[in-house]
């Protein structure tokens, strides 16, 4: 019978035997999908980290968007627990030397906190709205006061008007501002400053009231529920951890708060002392500035300067005296920051300025000055939690300041497994 012959099993075309091309147990999957791990595990173990470091830049963009829209949910909570650590010494105080209840405890240190902070902004209301009103009549007279520098200032404008016409296209003719229409213009941002606060007044009100419920709760509540998260942790080392990290991030922190409060009071009571003895107006204003601008690190210390000297320029008749109230300022502060905190808490809890000035610039950026405020209390209970968990404890000892000489035992622990 002629036909075509049948191919037999030794022929390569039909046989199930591997492709000559094929090393014998290579197979190669189909297209679209990963190689198979014994072609070349390198290649694949290259994809995965790209893959990996691809998640792990999107969470933590994914982070960042929902922590700056998130603000007003997560602002009051997180003062609210800042302020938690702030109670525990006297919330113990009225619970266990004078047996209070837990809920009449907090309740009695949330009214408090409110009258104190109720009266303080009373009381310092109605000078600082004078402040504002005043402002625009005597642009004038700081204009004259500070005609000394009126010359690089001119200059530099004129520099900076040719510039921006240089990359616009337009022609170089300079257009300086002088006379009523700098006043016209102080006016107009002195304005809208006013009326920025009063817009933002009703927000504040909320997240104030917000933030006094949260902590009452926190208060009464807190060691509730720390002890049910324990209760959930699987192993006994587990629990043991979660309770160390807990009970340090207490003691530091609250330890750190309550330190720097008082030293803040310090300083907000002698920059009150010296502004009355300077002669300048409404020196509670000031001392309460002081108080609040000393809790933000470097920029506030900057900035409680800068408003000590315009406040001086318009009190004072002359320029030289004008720098007589920010001079001492500065001086108060270099003693406060540099010498008298570091003392008091070098012993127990330093952080490293690199990262307090980056924590600050990120959370100023993220959050505003809430976020500038919350960024030194939020660093050190971040390196706390680092110092705890053996992943990061190296993290956590690059946070620690120069002064600091012990290591973890997470990383001796480290250390130690190692061959």
């Amino acid at each position: 019978m002629s036909g075509r012959p049948i191919a037999s099993s030794a022929d390569p075309a039909c046989s199930d035997s591997p492709a000559p091309s094929e090393k014998p147990g290579e197979r190669l999957l189909p297209d679209g999908d990963f190689p198979d791990p014994t072609l070349d595990r390198n290649l694949l173990r290259e994809h995965l980290n790209i893959r990996d470091m691809c998640v792990l830049i999107l969470t933590i963009l994914a982070v960042f968007y929902s922590l700056y829209f998130t603000a007003p949910i997560l602002l009051p909570f997180v003062f609210a627990l800042v302020l938690n650590l702030l109670m525990i010494a006297p919330m113990r105080f009225l619970t266990q030397r004078l047996h209070l209840p837990r809920h009449l405890a907090g309740l009695m240190l949330i009214v408090m906190m409110f009258g104190i902070v109720g009266g303080i902004a009373t009381t310092i209301s109605v000078p600082a709205a004078g402040w504002i009103t005043r402002a625009p009549q005597t642009l004038p007279a700081l204009q004259s006061k500070l005609a000394l520098l009126s010359g690089p200032i001119d200059v530099v404008q004129r520099d900076y008007m040719r510039l921006s016409a240089m990359f616009s296209g337009h022609s170089g003719s300079t257009h300086t501002t002088h006379g009523v229409s700098g006043t016209i213009g102080g006016e107009t941002a002195l304005s809208r400053l006013g009326s920025s606060v009063l817009a933002g007044t009703r927000e504040l009100a909320g997240g104030f009231f917000s933030m006094l419920l949260m902590l009452f709760f926190l208060m009464t509540e807190g060691d509730t529920l720390l002890r049910r998260c324990v209760e959930i942790m699987p192993t006994y080392a587990k629990k043991r951890r979660l309770v160390e990290m807990a009970t340090q991030i207490e003691q530091n922190v609250s330890l750190y708060l309550v330190t720097i409060t008082m030293m803040n009071l310090g300083v907000g009571l002698v920059n009150m002392i010296q502004c009355w003895a300077t002669g300048m107006p409404n020196p509670l204003l000031w001392g309460v500035l002081a108080f609040l601008l000393n809790y933000i690190p470097i920029i506030g210390p900057l900035t409680g300067v800068v408003v000590y000297f315009v406040v001086g320029l318009f009190s004072f008749p002359s320029l030289l005296y004008a720098l007589l109230p920010p001079s001492i300022y500065l001086l108060i502060h270099v003693l406060e920051g540099e010498t008298i905190t570091p003392m008091l808490l070098a012993r127990r809890f330093t952080l490293n300025p690199v990262f307090v000035m980056g924590s600050l610039l990120f959370w100023d950026w993220m959050w505003g000055i809430s976020g500038a405020f919350l960024s030194v209390p939020m660093l050190a209970v971040f390196k706390i939690v680092c110092d705890h968990i053996e992943v990061l404890a190296p993290l956590g000892h690059v946070l620690g300041g120069p002064t600091r000489r012990t290591i973890s035992r997470a990383i001796v622990a480290q250390l130690q497994s190692e061959p």
